[in-house]
């Protein structure tokens, strides 16, 4: 059951990109979007034969309404250079039924993203010339305790040999970024490529 194309994107705002809209192509719904007040909508798109949100338990119940969700995520980040969301694009294998490659995606969406605590909007696009694929979109920014979206990263201060805080020309005080989610490694594109070949072969 060779199913190799297995693709990670980020789709970002200085790119011109808009998570609203990706969700508008990849779901086929009309979707209007708050942070540039257009509407997104994809009318050739139909091939679209699934589409499924999937939270982990803490997020407010309306991010199971798509715009809803991705609305939220576009108006909270402000910086022109902000990534959105993550993107994965796969291919399913055409032995299976549809009711499982829902269930494949589904299983692995829950493993390997709602587990950690991303929101999670995925769909299958399948015009029966034998490639089906999903598409799924992830949330890039964790949400805490209440449900409201909280912090990707802190910046903390480097130290010389003494331990003090180190300062530059400028007068600022040199600092590194720490990420606070381990959603950004590297190392994950590895990891979710195999967890994803692992399902299609047991």
């Amino acid at each position: 059951m060779p199913c190799p194309h297995h693709d990670i994107k980020i789709i970002q705002r200085s790119n011109h990109q808009s998570a609203v809209a990706s969700a508008a192509y990849q779901s086929g719904e009309r979707l209007f979007s708050e942070y540039d007040q257009k509407q997104k909508y994809y009318s050739h798109k139909s091939e679209i034969v699934h589409t499924e949100i999937m939270l982990p338990p803490h997020a407010p119940p309306s991010f199971s309404d798509r715009s809803t969700l991705w609305n939220s995520v576009e108006l909270y980040e402000k910086a022109g250079n902000a990534q959105l969301a993550r993107e994965i694009d796969a291919a399913l294998p055409i032995e299976l039924s549809r009711e499982e490659q829902i269930r494949l995606v589904r299983e692995y969406c829950s493993s390997q993203f709602v587990s950690r605590g991303m929101c999670v909007d995925f769909a299958i696009h399948d015009t029966d010339s034998g490639n089906p694929h999903c598409h799924i979109m992830l949330t890039m920014r964790p949400l805490d305790g209440r449900g409201a979206w909280a912090a990707k990263s802190k910046k903390e201060y480097d130290l010389d040999e003494n331990g003090e805080r180190i300062r530059l020309p400028s007068g600022r005080y040199k600092t590194h970024k720490i990420d606070l989610t381990g959603w950004n490694d590297k190392d994950n594109t590895l990891l979710w490529r195999k967890a994803w070949a692992c399902l299609l072969y047991t």
